[in-house]
């Protein structure tokens, strides 16, 4: 499957140290032909890290995709309802912005993007950035395994050693995730070494 001409949302959460990776992929994305709308959570827009700062990585998002990023709950609300999303990617997707999907909880641009989005019945891709993988968020990554239109980068645990809870995305994955995603299948096998 092509993403040629693909209306693909990508919202960016809180794990900053993960952007480098998920920008590269942005990247190969945008060559791909596909129509880019980024969406930034209120922490990835406003907080700078020693990973880089918040406005050079909105910069870098409109310079790629050509859009200005959402950046509020009101301009994500109508993805939705004006359907303007053929698949949504979570890209990363925090342990906080996991658990508060899997409950319910719409407190974030891109939270209300990903509700918008899924009710018309469109996929939904995350890509898993969480400390807390093996801990207290392997009940609600279980839960959105088993949710109609959500599906997950293929993911791994990072450190074993040092960090043994902790399990993030094979970002390189994006392209045949969301290809996959799109044609309504989870793309296998979903836990990978990293």
């Amino acid at each position: 499957m092509s993403l040629k001409g693909k209306r693909i949302g990508v919202a960016f959460t809180g794990s900053f140290c993960t952007y480098e990776k998920a920008f590269l992929e942005l990247k190969k994305l945008a060559e791909e032909g596909s129509v880019i709308q980024t969406i930034f959570s209120s922490a990835s827009s406003g907080m700078d890290s020693r990973f880089g700062k918040a406005n050079d990585f909105l910069a870098a998002a409109e310079e790629i995709t050509g859009k200005k990023p959402i950046l509020t709950i009101p301009d994500a609300e109508p993805i939705g309802p004006g359907k303007l999303l053929d698949i949504l990617v979570i890209f990363p997707c925090t342990g906080n912005t996991l658990a508060k999907l899997a409950n319910g909880i719409t407190d974030s641009p891109v939270l209300m993007a990903a509700k918008a989005h899924l009710r018309n019945n469109r996929p939904l891709l995350l890509s898993l950035s969480t400390n807390d993988a093996l801990g207290m968020n392997m009940k609600n990554i279980g839960l959105l395994m088993n949710t109609k239109n959500i599906y997950f980068i293929p993911f791994g645990q990072d450190d074993p050693q040092n960090k043994p809870n902790s399990m993030i995305s094979h970002s390189e994955l994006l392209l045949p995730a969301l290809e996959a995603s799109l044609e309504g299948r989870q793309l296998q096998p979903v836990l990978l070494a990293k």
